[in-house]
C-alpha cells in the first residue's frame, strides 16, 4: 500500500465576509502538499491577503476548515501555528532593535530557549548574508536587507510551512535573484513554501504548483506545467540583423507585424512553433539577432483568467 502524506495545508470551504458586507472569500478549497513550492496568485483585492491572514490566525473566518500538517487551525491552534512561518509585505519589526535581538525575541514567542535562539540567530543571519549586521539596528538596513531579515525571523522557530507575501517587492534585480536562490535551498531541505507575488516570472521560475484566486474564488488550481500547456498562442519580438525590406505575409496561425525596420513581432498559435517562423524568415532572407517573449507566458494566462476571458 502506498503511504499518503498529510497535506501541508488543506483548506475546505473557506469563506470570509467583513462587517461592511464585503465577501472577500466565497468558499475556497485548496490543498498544498508537503515539500511543495506553491504559488498563490491573484490581482489586488482578490483574497490572497485574507486567506493568508486566516491561515496564520490573524483573522477569523466566517466559515470553513483549515488543517496545517493535520492540525486543526482552531481546535489545535497552538500546534498549527507552530508549523507556520510568515514573511509579510511590511517591515513590521521594531526598527530601533538590533537585528540579532529581533530574531532571538521571535524565537522566544515560540518557546525556543534563549541559548538555542542565539545559535539559530547566528545560523540564519549567516544564511541570509546578514552576519555583519547582527548588532546593527534594523532601521539602518537597506530595503533588501530588511526583506532578508524578515525571512530570517520567519525561520527562527524552524517552521514546516513558510508563507512569503511579496518577498521581493521593491528590491533590485541582484537581491531578487539572491532571494530566489535562497528560497530554492530552503525548499530543497523539505520546507513547504507558499509564495504570493506580482512578479509572474518569479512564480513561473520557482513554483511547481499554482492556484489563482479572483474575486474571492479559486479560478485555477493545478501544476505550473499543466497551466502553461493551456496557452495556445505566444507572441515573440525579433531583433533583426538588417532593416526589413518586406514583411512576410501572415498565414493561419502565424501573424507578422513590423514594429520598426529592425524589429518584427510574430504571434504563433499551436500547432505552429518558432521553427515554423524561422523557416518563413529564411525564405525571405531575414536574419534574426535575438528573440524574446513579448510577455511572460504565465502573465498572458493570468490576465486571461483574471479578466474572465477564455484561455485561447
Amino acid at each position: 500500500m502506498i503511504e499518503t502524506k498529510t497535506p501541508a495545508l488543506a483548506i475546505t470551504d473557506l469563506a470570509k465576509t467583513y462587517h461592511n458586507g464585503k465577501e472577500a472569500l466565497k468558499g475556497i478549497n485548496l490543498t498544498v502538499e508537503q515539500g511543495d513550492f506553491f504559488a498563490l496568485l491573484g490581482p489586488n483585492g482578490a483574497g490572497k491577503s485574507t486567506t493568508i491572514s486566516i491561515i496564520t490566525g490573524l483573522l477569523d473566518a466566517t466559515r470553513g476548515h483549515i488543517e496545517i500538517f493535520g492540525h486543526d487551525h482552531i481546535s489545535d491552534m497552538r500546534n498549527a501555528k507552530s508549523m507556520v512561518g510568515l514573511v509579510p509585505q511590511d517591515f513590521n519589526f521594531n526598527q530601533f532593535e538590533l537585528c540579532e535581538e529581533i530574531l532571538i525575541n521571535q524565537a522566544g514567542y515560540f518557546g525556543v530557549p534563549r541559548k538555542i535562539a542565539k545559535e539559530r540567530a547566528k545560523k540564519y543571519l549567516d544564511l541570509l548574508h546578514l552576519t555583519d549586521k547582527a548588532r546593527v539596528m534594523a532601521r539602518n538596513l537597506s530595503g533588501g536587507m530588511k526583506r532578508r531579515l524578515l525571512i530570517a525571523r520567519a525561520l527562527m522557530h524552524e517552521p514546516n510551512l513558510l508563507i512569503l507575501d511579496e518577498p521581493t517587492a521593491g528590491v533590485d534585480i541582484e537581491i531578487r535573484r539572491q532571494t530566489w536562490d535562497l528560497l530554492q535551498k530552503i525548499n530543497a531541505t523539505g520546507t513547504t513554501i507558499i509564495l504570493t507575488t506580482h512578479y509572474l516570472e518569479e512564480a513561473e521560475l520557482l513554483c511547481k504548483n499554482i492556484a489563482i484566486i479572483n474575486h474571492g474564488e479559486i479560478v485555477q488550481h493545478c501544476s505550473m506545467d499543466a497551466l502553461l500547456r493551456q496557452l495556445q498562442s505566444e507572441s515573440f519580438v525579433l531583433s533583426l540583423s538588417e532593416p526589413l525590406s518586406t514583411i512576410p505575409n501572415s498565414i493561419e496561425g502565424l501573424t507578422f507585424t513590423a514594429i520598426n525596420p529592425m524589429t518584427l513581432e510574430v504571434e504563433i498559435q499551436k500547432p505552429h512553433s518558432v521553427t515554423s517562423v524561422f523557416d518563413i524568415l529564411k525564405d525571405h532572407s531575414i536574419n534574426v539577432d535575438t528573440l524574446r517573449n513579448k510577455a511572460n507566458r504565465l502573465e498572458e494566462l493570468f490576465i486571461k483568467l483574471t479578466s474572465n476571458k477564455e484561455v485561447e
